[in-house]
């Protein structure tokens, strides 16, 4: 049976990729308080004391305005942390899949960017993950790199879906930025597309593998922070959700500053993934009632 080492555990991603990858082998999940990624001794030594035919890196330091002052601690966890994980995956011929982000690019596309597109971000989050991104194509031969973008699910502590519900519950109206373009992901649907590259890995390598390196997944679609909060209110509704707000009101990036800049627009290109999988990643509308039914329920 394949041994597979989950990081992020009780994360949003992690917890639903503990379910996805069960029928790719034994998972073996870890969380920040099982293994500590800024302890990069204990990352070698769980390692090597698993194992594993497959390293899945769902943990990372999200938090991106915090990211501006604790950039010690998100190059740590973004950058250091996944280059060790490779380092190891190399001596032991493992294959690692790391999630990363839309982030590493600067936003002033206005085309979906392709993944040989020079990354250049504006954050330090975003350099954060950069840097783990390097560290992994210098230190490791079988790496899949996945970049995914606005993640959002049932699972973990919180997300933009989960904080709309909780401030549509509470007030009458709430603006939103409107200049921000993206596409929303939902965790179940880049579980399934990590889970569709691993089956390939897994199988004896063939002209059909897909070859290792980085690769795009979202949902479909391209929408504004603004038309997601929307179009949750509306599904919520639907749903039952109790909920008060009357109003959302379109407002600029400008309007609303953070400590971290955010890219204007970071749509990533599907197109190489959709080849390796043999289907185009669903509408993020349909992820988006997927969640929300699954929240319900909870």
């Amino acid at each position: 049976m394949k041994q597979i080492l989950l990081t992020g555990i009780t994360g949003q991603l992690g917890k639903e990729l503990e379910q996805t990858l069960a029928p790719l082998g034994k998972v073996n999940g870890f969380s920040h308080q099982t293994l500590d990624l800024t302890q990069p001794d204990k990352i070698r030594q769980v390692i090597q004391e698993l194992k594993p035919d497959f390293i899945v890196n769902a943990a990372a330091y999200t938090a991106v305005d915090k990211a501006e002052t604790e950039t010690e601690l998100a190059n740590s966890i973004n950058g250091t942390a996944p280059t060790i994980m490779a380092e190891e995956a190399q001596s032991l011929g493992a294959t690692l899949i790391h999630v990363s982000t839309d982030y590493v690019f600067n936003g002033q596309n206005n085309t979906p960017y392709l993944e040989e597109d020079t990354p250049n971000p504006v954050n330090c989050y975003g350099h954060s993950k950069l840097i783990g991104e390097e560290g992994i194509q210098k230190s490791c031969d079988r790496y899949l790199i996945l970049r995914t973008a606005w993640v959002y699910g049932s699972y973990g502590k919180g997300n933009f879906a989960k904080t709309m519900l909780r401030l549509g519950a509470e007030r009458e109206e709430l603006r939103v930025v409107v200049d921000q373009v993206g596409t929303p992901s939902w965790t179940g649907d880049i579980a399934q597309a990590m889970l569709g590259l691993l089956t390939q890995l897994a199988k004896e390598q063939t002209e059909n593998s897909p070859p290792t390196g980085i690769y795009h997944f979202t949902n479909s679609g391209a929408i504004s922070w603004y038309d997601f909060a929307v179009a949750i209110f509306e599904e919520a509704t639907q749903l039952g959700f109790p909920l008060k707000v009357q109003r959302v009101v379109p407002i600029t990036t400008a309007e609303y500053p953070t400590p971290a800049k955010r890219p204007a627009y970071s749509v990533l290109s599907g197109k190489k993934i959709s080849a390796v999988l043999g289907s185009h990643p669903p509408h993020w509308r349909s992820g988006l009632r997927q969640m929300l039914q699954q929240l319900y329920a909870q």
